[in-house]
């Protein structure tokens, strides 16, 4: 092996070895703050989901409006602590996973499209009449290393599991 990939390699093993604790931390610490800050809204806010009750999508659609305000609250705001201190990880993400689908539904999908060009206009921050699911989205691919993988060793998980394999 010629010096050149000798160094390559240590350098993708080192910061593999970082990555594993700081990378997944990262990544923790802003979900689990967007989520928190959201739940946190809604707590002090006033519950206007019986104006997008319609647009639920089944099974959610049935939930009473006070009790899905509440749940919703209350899983970003629990959901993102778990997450940022690396607590219940998977169930926590799964858990967020499904609330940002049943918002993209009810808010941040557009009323209608008529092309897959038009309905691509709504992968946008702003809603300017075609949806805004583009946060949405980026939530989503955030969650999905968090669910494969786990939180990372600077986790409550990864101490935890640490302590009861043993």
């Amino acid at each position: 092996m010629n010096s050149i990939t000798a160094a390559w390699f240590r350098i993708t093993d080192a910061l593999e070895g970082i990555g594993a604790w700081v990378g997944f931390l990262g990544l923790r610490i802003l979900l689990g703050w967007e989520f928190y800050e959201a739940g946190m809204m809604k707590k002090n806010g006033e519950n206007w989901f019986a104006h997008i009750k319609d647009d639920f999508p089944f099974p959610f659609s049935v939930v009473p409006v006070e009790i899905s305000w509440w749940m919703a609250t209350w899983f970003e705001i629990v959901g993102g602590i778990a997450i940022a201190i690396g607590l219940f990880t998977r169930f926590s993400a799964v858990s967020l996973i499904i609330l940002t689908i049943v918002a993209t539904a009810a808010v941040h999908w557009p009323d209608s499209y008529s092309s897959f060009t038009e309905l691509l206009k709504g992968y946008a921050i702003t809603d300017k009449g075609f949806g805004n699911f583009k946060l949405p989205v980026i939530f989503l691919a955030m969650f999905l290393p968090l669910v494969c993988f786990g939180p990372g060793k600077a986790s409550v998980d990864y101490f935890l599991e640490r302590r009861f394999r043993r």
